[in-house]
């Protein structure tokens, strides 16, 4: 049985003069997954998102909210950030949520009190929206993409510019909204954060999707391995002779970093090294993370 889908977006092309943003992308989106979409700045991840949301149009391509078209009806099921917070700097929180409500057809002025508790709010909810710091101002533009509580949710770098202690408060709000049975759409450059909390990724870069999937898909087996003796660079192309399966090797001083596209053990390391008289005072294996498959998938293109 096929998994369902939320979003199918095919064939999507978008240009911004010489500029070609979009270029012949198609992704899906499952649904209850936490999507991420990633990419540097000017990939095309706030360009595609304002297509699906209506915001901008495309050149060319189509997609499809829930299996049922693209009818402006589906976007009630869908809260979204795109790109800044954008409220009136003169209003205080609960006005804005009201304002935001009947322009969204999404909620109503009973559940804003319930948001800005969920968000953190609720002793801010009179300040006007100008005072805010940014944090809170990211965390009311999540209260308002969850307002009438939609089914998706779309998010645009709902990280950016805080700090540590606000990121973790936002990736907590993520993974409970996850737990809720929401499909959300995130769109970050943080490599980090999004492997944290995604179960499925896309890579964009300059307007081609270069990769999608579940995050271990796209992660396979591939890891790290730490090396550390005193004569290590001595049997450095032994190693890579020795075992097929690493792909790249950094050195420094006293240390080799092993990439792997398939499993070695790390006893077979070990005796290896001590057959050819390098005794080893760190063997680590390491998890693999999304930043380093990112990198390798965008230095190909």
């Amino acid at each position: 049985m096929s998994q369902e889908m939320v979003l199918e977006v095919a064939h999507l092309h978008k240009h911004f003069g010489k500029v070609h943003a979009l270029k012949d992308v198609s992704l899906q989106i499952p649904k209850g997954s936490v999507f991420g979409i990633l990419g540097p700045n000017g990939s095309g991840k706030t360009t595609m998102l304002g297509i699906v949301t209506d915001m901008q149009k495309s050149d060319s391509g189509t997609y499809s909210w829930f299996g049922k078209g693209s009818d402006h009806r589906f976007r009630k099921r869908v809260g979204s950030l795109i790109e800044t917070p954008n409220f009136y700097s003169y209003l205080n929180a609960y006005d804005n949520l009201k304002i935001t409500s009947l322009i969204s057809g999404r909620g109503n002025n009973e559940e804003i009190k319930s948001v800005l508790t969920r968000l953190d709010l609720i002793d801010k909810g009179h300040i006007k929206f100008g005072n805010f710091s940014l944090g809170m101002k990211q965390r009311l533009a999540v209260a308002a993409a969850i307002m009438g509580n939609p089914d998706v949710l779309i998010l645009d770098e709902p990280t950016n510019g805080l700090d540590p202690e606000g990121i973790h408060f936002m990736r907590k709000i993520l993974i409970d909204l996850a737990q809720e049975g929401k499909t959300i759409i995130l769109a970050s450059h943080l490599l980090e954060e999004v492997q944290k909390v995604c179960t499925h990724v896309s890579i964009l870069q300059f307007g081609d999707l270069l990769a999608q999937g579940t995050v271990e898909e796209l992660l396979g087996d591939s890891y790290k391995i730490v090396l550390e003796a005193e004569n290590i660079q001595t049997i450095e192309t032994a190693l890579k002779n020795k075992f097929a399966a690493i792909k790249r090797v950094d050195s420094s001083n006293k240390q080799l970093m092993l990439y792997l596209e398939e499993k070695v053990l790390p006893q077979d390391l070990n005796s290896f090294c001590f057959e050819n008289k390098v005794v080893l005072s760190r063997l680590e294996v390491l998890g693999a993370k999304l930043e380093d498959k990112f990198l390798e998938i965008t230095k190909k293109n």
